[in-house]
């Protein structure tokens, strides 16, 4: 594996001491004092439609600059989409756009029919209680049977899609075996045969930071300051909502408090945007409550996905087929991307000895609050489904998890058959992963003392294996910008369109950067703040793309910085023979004797009296390669069965993320992951009233996420594998975390008491059922 100085580093993370100290600038710590409150009247009906508005007595209220409806006649009326993906010149590749800033159509509780803005909070809470609205309301659509087997007479939630289905896919791998069809293997009375079913549940991101922006006039122009994953995509929707150019909006995005996907969507910056323009240009605030934020927001899709296998006696599956339902809710953001993302990722993992694959996967509209994207956006689901049957399977034929799971994990060199790109398996170390958590958990020790266990408290270990790709490369466009220039002191400024959320993307660029151009990472100053209007362009943070994609993008840039910066030493030096090498700041000539220093030759480009010069680069990368990622979870636990209750012991993870830029930014961000897949095991579930469609639980009381005091100590280890198609050898790590552990804690469940369970999370409600309905209680 090649040798690196900067990548690799265990630095500490280079927004750290700000973060700390609270020096560090987010969204409402730059909003000037002189703003007006903006709130929203949402919805109080979950279908149907507005009648009238009465406005009179808010506007009465003191303080209350304005009130606007669905009904104004300045409301822009194009509908646009709010996923935070890569605009599209062909038609048929962009997302679909069906959501208004202000709606008469009320698609779910909570959709925002109109909007005051006022001198202060207390006035702008006091009008929206006073504005009175009056519903045509329509029955309820929260399930699939309600939502796509609905009676035909019912008013469609959006006309485009009369039938709710926003989008069905059925694919079929190419059959071998001798075989014509994937029935046929399924049906053959010579392998072993299984049909489960499984659910997964809506999940929130449960970010630190509340979902904000606030908007002030420009000139002509709207400059929007955000607390989004994607400001210049921002940018676009907003733009696109308002019915303006582009380069009419500008957007910056400070430091942002978590997003994990659900600031990956433009929900309420055009409205934003729109009632900045209703006031003039002043500066208005838009900021969502912790309530609306769990309620009105974004979540994981909740998905049902029905299975069947058919394996042999050797540990080898023979064929597998998926039918999943995904419930996106009132509008359609990402659209059928999650759903396709959990069957692809089914299909993907345990592909090796399969003789043919079937998936058929639908995404439909309902009632239900709208989903949107989730960090490992739709593979936790696919892991879930693929894990759960994994488990069964070994269970049931008392095989070992580990070895069964090993001998059809997906192999070196695999290519996806359906992915419009070069999706494929370049670096494997999946085994060791395996080799590593077993050894670090116990594996076999614990599954011979826990074996045969009897009583109302027992013990149990259970594992799952996962695959995520790298970006999206090949299904969507991949590209990233860079600036780097010299400073007089020969210190790197570096500004990177890619954005840093919280997950320590500055550090690894900073480290990128220092190792090509060949400096001290602490040499380097990063700009964390994203501006349109001066930052080069990148698509924002997803996909766990940005150390893969816009690493490429800043190795390419170093390159061409330190080219530059040698080449300059050489004109400085005209009698030392080249070509010169420059490390740790210090340029050498082809002996290998000191030459000179960055520091001086920054400061001679700035000031020399016939040839000054700002040294820098700017470039762009168009990534079109994708890879993958792996990695197993090992999970100790003890069940308490009488009293359904779960305790989770010990967790340990192990990656294969290729080359990893800084092992402790990715420590953090595994034992991060780890926590919220067992939130979504056993606690994290969004619950909707049939009633009314509206969140039973939208505060972090009712909400239940996994404390300090619920996780043990977390193992994050890794298998470094140098990745041929990643700019340092790595490759995905941001959202892998989050994949493995709660199929684990499932499995372990299953080997502490015998009992299968099949949706998540696993409450203790849930847990009881499942106990008593096999006579453990």
């Amino acid at each position: 594996m090649k040798e690196f100085k900067e990548v690799g580093r265990p630095l500490k993370r280079v927004d750290a001491f700000d973060k700390v100290t609270g020096r560090a600038k987010y969204c409402y710590d730059l909003l000037p004092t002189d703003h007006l409150v903006a709130k929203m009247v949402l919805a109080t009906v979950g279908n149907g439609r507005v009648v009238s508005i009465d406005t009179a007595e808010a506007e009465r209220i003191p303080g209350v600059v304005g009130v606007y409806t669905c009904f104004d006649p300045d409301l822009p009326q194009q509908p646009f989409g709010t996923a935070g993906h890569p605009w599209s010149c062909d038609p048929g590749h962009q997302d679909i756009q069906d959501r208004n800033i202000l709606t008469q159509r009320v698609r779910q509780y909570g959709d925002v029919v109109a909007a005051v803005v006022a001198e202060d909070t207390v006035a702008a809470d006091r009008a929206v209680r006073a504005v009175k609205v009056e519903y045509e309301e329509y029955p309820l659509e929260l399930t699939r049977f309600e939502a796509v087997d609905r009676p035909e007479d019912f008013p469609p939630l959006h006309e485009a899609r009369p039938n709710n289905i926003i989008a069905h896919v059925d694919n079929r791998t190419e059959v071998q075996g001798g075989y014509e069809t994937v029935e046929q293997i399924l049906d053959d009375p010579q392998w072993h045969r299984t049909h489960i079913e499984v659910k997964t549940p809506r999940q929130s991101q449960a970010h630190i930071e509340l979902c904000l922006s606030f908007a002030y006039g420009e000139g002509d122009r709207i400059v929007v300051v955000s607390s989004t994953q994607l400001p210049h995509i921002c940018r676009r929707i907003v733009a696109q909502a308002l019915g303006r150019p582009w380069g009419d909006i500008r957007v910056i995005k400070p430091y942002i408090g978590g997003g994990f996907g659900n600031k990956q969507d433009i929900l309420y910056e055009p409205l934003n945007a729109w009632l900045c323009e209703k006031v003039g240009g002043r500066c208005v605030l838009l900021e969502l409550t912790r309530e609306e934020v769990f309620a009105y927001t974004r979540s994981r899709q909740p998905k049902e996905c029905h299975i069947d296998a058919a394996w042999d006696d050797d540990m080898n599956l023979k064929a597998r087929s998926l039918e999943g339902w995904s419930n996106q809710g009132s509008y359609a953001a990402h659209g059928h991307a999650l759903m396709a993302n959990t069957a692809n990722s089914f299909r993907q993992e345990y592909s090796a000895k399969e003789l043919a694959h079937h998936g058929v996967a639908t995404t439909f509209y309902s009632n239900e609050t709208c989903a949107g994207a989730m960090r490992a956006y739709g593979v936790p689901e696919g892991n879930w489904a693929a894990e759960v049957l994994m488990s069964d399977i070994a269970y049931d034929m008392g095989w070992d998890g580990a070895e069964f799971r090993l001998n059809n994990f997906m192999e070196l060199g695999y290519k996806d058959p359906f992915w419009p790109g070069p999706l494929c398996c370049y670096s494997r170390g999946i085994d060791e992963c395996v080799a590593k958590g077993k050894e670090l958990i116990g594996w076999d020790e614990k599954r011979a003392a826990y074996k045969d266990q009897t009583g109302p408290v027992r013990r149990g270990v259970g594992m799952a294996l996962f695959s995520y790709k790298t970006s999206v490369a090949g299904l969507s466009l991949e590209t990233s910008n860079v600036r780097m220039h010299l400073a007089q002191d020969g210190s790197i400024m570096l500004q990177m369109g890619a954005t840093e959320i919280g997950q320590g993307a500055d550090t690894v660029f900073s480290q990128m950067a220092a190792e090509t151009v060949g400096v001290p990472t602490e040499t380097v100053h990063i700009v964390s703040q994203q501006d349109t209007d001066v930052t080069p362009y990148d698509s924002g943070a997803y996909a766990s793309r940005q150390t893969y994609v816009a690493g490429t993008a800043c190795r390419k840039v170093a390159e061409e910085l330190r080219e530059k910066i040698l080449d300059y030493a050489a004109f400085l030096n005209p009698k030392r023979q080249g070509p010169f090498d420059m490390r740790d700041g210090v340029i050498y000539d082809v002996a290998g004797n000191e030459v000179t220093t960055i520091g001086e030759v920054s400061i001679q480009s700035y000031y020399h009296p016939t040839n000054a010069k700002q040294i820098e680069a700017q470039d762009g990368i168009n990534v079109q390669e994708n890879t993958f990622a792996m990695g197993a979870c090992f999970v100790d636990l003890t069940v308490d069965i009488p009293m359904a209750k779960v305790t989770v012991n010990d967790v340990v993870e192990v990656h294969d993320s290729g080359v990893i830029i800084n092992p402790k930014t990715a420590e953090q961000q595994v034992h991060g992951g780890i926590a919220q897949s067992v939130g979504m095991a056993l606690s994290e579930e969004l619950l909707t009233n049939p009633k009314d469609g509206s969140i039973r639980n939208n505060n972090l009381l009712d909400y239940k996420i996994p404390t300090m005091m619920d996780l043990p100590d977390l193992t994050a280890d890794f298998v470094e594998t140098y990745d041929p198609t990643g700019p340092y050898g790595n490759k995905a790590l941001g959202e892998c975390p989050c994949i493995p552990a709660a199929p684990a804690v499932r499995d372990a469940i299953l080997n502490a008491t015998g009992v299968k369970f099949y949706e998540a999370p696993m409450t203790p409600q849930r847990l009881f059922e499942g106990f008593k309905k096999e006579g453990l209680i």
